[in-house]
């Protein structure tokens, strides 16, 4: 099971005034003086890519007030232990091989 929260600078898309949304009454929000709380497909799309995670993932995002920035903050369970330096070992080997 994982948690994955994502973090975006704010877009086009947004009032930079407080107002009305079609989406959502967040989505109202201005988008250069508040964090806003959204959803994302990030979740979904990380088990298209890895399938073993599917169902397994669930996600949300947020709209912070700068120009440019993004950031994925993945928390998981584990179905054993392993150290940091195991983790990274395992990251590292995938993206240079069948992930690359």
């Amino acid at each position: 099971r994982g948690l994955m929260t994502t973090v975006h600078a704010m877009t086009a898309s947004q009032p930079t005034v407080d107002g009305s949304s079609k989406k959502d009454w967040r989505g109202g929000r201005a988008a250069s003086g508040n964090i806003i709380p959204s959803s994302t497909g990030a979740a979904k799309a990380v088990a298209k890519v890895i399938p073993d995670v599917k169902g397994k993932l669930t996600g949300m995002a947020f709209r912070v007030p700068t120009i440019d920035v993004s950031v994925v903050d993945l928390t998981c369970e584990l179905e054993k232990e392993a150290s940091y330096e195991e983790i990274c070992a395992e990251v590292k080997s995938r993206s240079e091989g069948d992930m690359k």
